[in-house]
């Protein structure tokens, strides 16, 4: 069988289903139906197992506001809350439209006619697609805290990436360095050099509260082991701690039950 050929990045995009606003200034294309996002991967952008496919501080070039920002930005919210999956196509930069220092419109040079799968990773104001599921970005520290002392309650200024050290520390001195989910002890297991060694989990997502918040560490915040952890954020939707739970009891359930049936 044939594969087909596309002349373009056009034909190439509506073969998927896929649309945008504007076929000259978009980076970005949708399929609703699908709930598919598809953005171009630049190969100068590919670094490791990762993409670069959208920056903050490509929305003002020369002074002037890029379209195809917007609407990346929204595209990435359809990935981020509303559960589309990420694709992307590799796009051959050609920098014949630049000077010297590099300035000047980006050009397709050619681009591979297929998609693959990928899985989304904001930070620093740069948005990633990633090979393989991130692991839950955890900053310790605010870069400028301001913490006022409520009893247990601070308030504290925080953006999507940051967390409270004296927040964490107070959780933990709570809770201790155990999962809250699975029970995992890390200094058990591992003997001193572990000691400590725990992940805190935000139960409330933080994009999803304003830029100042009172934050109870002992309601707020619950420690989770890596691998739990990373399973309450593989959805579009945070899973909750209660949830989770019942996911293990179901896995204990079923390990049991094939441990007996073995031993008959």
């Amino acid at each position: 069988m044939t594969t087909p050929y596309y002349p373009n990045r056009k034909a190439f995009i509506l073969s998927l289903g896929a649309t945008c606003r504007n076929w000259n200034w978009s980076w970005s294309f949708v399929n609703h139906q699908e709930r598919k996002i598809i953005f171009g991967a630049w190969d100068i952008h590919i670094s490791g197992g990762r993409t670069l496919i959208l920056s903050e501080d490509w929305e003002i070039e020369n002074g002037r506001r890029n379209h195809g920002y917007p609407q990346s930005v929204e595209h990435l919210r359809l990935v981020g809350e509303e559960g589309y999956e990420l694709y992307t196509f590799k796009i051959t930069h050609s920098d014949e439209r630049q000077d010297e220092d590099g300035a000047g419109p980006a050009k397709i040079k050619d681009f591979e006619r297929s998609i693959l799968r990928k899985w989304l990773l904001k930070q620093d104001g740069e948005w990633f697609a990633c090979d393989e599921p991130p692991m839950p970005a955890l900053p310790e520290e605010v870069s400028k805290p301001e913490l006022y002392l409520e009893g247990a309650v601070r308030e504290v200024k925080v953006n999507a990436y940051e967390r409270s050290a004296q927040a964490r520390a107070a959780c933990i001195d709570h809770y201790k360095a155990v999962c809250y989910a699975c029970e995992f002890d890390f200094g058990l297991v591992y003997g001193e050099v572990a000691e400590g060694l725990i992940h805190v989990h935000h139960i409330v997502p933080l994009s999803t509260i304003g830029a100042e918040y009172k934050l109870d560490p002992i309601k707020d915040l619950i420690p989770l082991c890596p691998n739990c952890h990373a399973v309450v954020h593989r959805g579009s939707e945070v899973m909750s701690i209660e949830k989770l739970k019942e996911h293990l009891a179901e896995a204990k359930r079923r390990s049991a039950l094939t441990a007996r049936l073995q031993g008959l």
